[in-house]
């Protein structure tokens, strides 16, 4: 099969020990990220299979008419960006499998968050150009660590809490707050009280229709003056430019950030992470060597299970009967 991977912005899927899966194959990969159908068309239209990285590229009904040979995209995780009647209509089967909690992202996430609490970058940068102990710090020990969306992340870093001996409060929907009760967790009343009470905040939700924007100018005007709000998810959760707008006016006072609205975010045209009160990340919540072999051995196989004839975790089963 020809095979295009798109998106590898490191340039380092053909060194993973999953590559070799593709041996046999003709495997092309993509590392600068294109956004322009036509010119995505122009690049693509001779491949049979994609495989994506996350939600970098959109797969649309424009797009798709411009890929005749196309039979499967293969990703892991959620597919927002994918049209998947538009691909069903097109006879374009659509793959993609969970591949268990991402605890790198967990990990980051309290990387960001120590990050923030102690000023590490700043001190940092502080040391290097000769001062010593340029501003105070906070503890984490008696904090409210405040945890919207208790899945298999959300459920990691609220653990992580606790061995940090935090308060830690849980909402969500209904499927989330019920496994934290069962987990022993306490759980906020409402959303914004929610917001108010925490010292920290740090989301862990799909997105989905249903949880674009699910963060309110409200909420976070209902933070704390000191409170940190943390997001390693995806931005599209926070309701457009309410983040920049409320740091800006000081509750939270500060935030950390691994996701932007437009990535990748390049000569820092996001003004968030140009903010002093802000610690940012380039969306390496994921992108350790261990996180990317689960991912591309798991989508890699989709692929060859369809060109053995056997495809498996299809979305759009429909195509398969008859």
């Amino acid at each position: 099969m020809k095979i295009a991977v798109l998106d590898d912005f490191l340039g380092v899927v053909p060194t993973l020990d999953a590559w070799r899966m593709l041996d046999g194959h003709s495997v092309t990969v993509f590392r600068d990220p294109l956004t322009d159908v036509d010119e995505l068309g122009s690049r693509l239209g001779e491949f049979e299979a994609l495989v994506l990285s996350r939600e970098r590229t959109k797969i649309t009904a424009s797009l798709l008419d411009r890929l005749p040979n196309l039979r499967i995209v293969s990703q892991t995780g959620v597919i927002p960006h994918i049209d998947v009647p538009a691909c069903t209509q097109r006879g374009v089967l659509v793959c993609t499998s969970r591949t268990g909690p991402s605890y790198t992202t967990a990990e980051l996430t309290w990387g960001l968050i120590l990050a923030s609490m102690r000023h590490i970058p700043q001190e940092a940068v502080a040391l290097r150009a000769g001062r010593w102990q340029t501003r105070f710090g906070r503890g984490l020990r008696g904090q409210t660590l405040g945890v919207f969306g208790f899945g298999w992340i959300g459920s990691l870093v609220a653990s992580y809490g606790r061995a940090f001996d935090m308060r830690v409060l849980v909402w969500g929907r209904a499927g989330s707050l019920g496994r934290a009760r069962e987990a022993g967790y306490e759980v906020a009343t409402d959303q914004r009280s929610f917001f108010a009470t925490s010292d920290i905040v740090t989301l862990h939700l799909r997105m989905l229709p249903e949880t674009d924007g699910i963060v309110t100018a409200a909420d976070l005007a209902a933070m704390k003056s000191d409170a940190l709000f943390v997001n390693t998810s995806r931005a599209a959760l926070v309701e457009p430019g309410a983040l920049l707008a409320a740091l800006r006016a000081g509750r939270p006072g500060h935030a950390a950030l691994d996701v932007y609205d437009a990535e990748p975010v390049i000569g820092a045209h996001d003004p968030l992470v140009s903010m002093d009160n802000v610690v940012c990340s380039p969306h390496v919540g994921y992108v350790t060597r261990d996180r990317f072999e689960t991912m591309f051995g798991s989508a890699f196989e989709q692929v060859l299970a369809f060109d053995r004839g056997a495809p498996v975790n299809v979305v759009n089963r429909e195509l398969l009967v008859g």
